[in-house]
């Protein structure tokens, strides 16, 4: 998909039907992401990975759940690997560390749950 396709959005509209994976693209090297919901209480951001990037070890003050849209992507929490594909879905507990790696191009909808 092309860019100039993509909606630009600064975040989502209340009773707007989007495609999730049409929001961010693809880019050779890197890593998309972009934040669709941001309040006190958590944030919505969606990601998309190229093939080979990730995310080093690391922790986060909050529960967050990974929902694989497409692709692949291997997400470690505590040192055990977990395989995902599209429609999978993963909890990583508050503090504990966690990396993650597109084993293929792929996109995930990342929730941070602050509590």
């Amino acid at each position: 998909m092309q860019a100039e396709n993509v909606p630009k959005h600064k975040g989502l509209s209340g009773a707007e039907i989007t495609h999730a994976a049409s929001l961010v693209n693809y880019q050779e090297g890197s890593i998309v992401s972009h934040e669709m919901v941001k309040k006190p209480t958590g944030t919505v951001t969606i990601f998309a990975f190229d093939e080979g990037e990730g995310l080093s070890e690391h922790t986060a003050p909050f529960d967050a759940l990974v929902n694989v849209l497409e692709g692949e992507a291997e997400v470690s929490i505590a040192g055990k690997p977990n395989h995902l594909h599209g429609g999978d879905i993963i909890l990583i507990p508050a503090q504990q560390t966690h990396s993650l790696k597109a084993l293929k191009q792929f996109k995930m909808i990342l929730t941070m749950i602050r509590s």
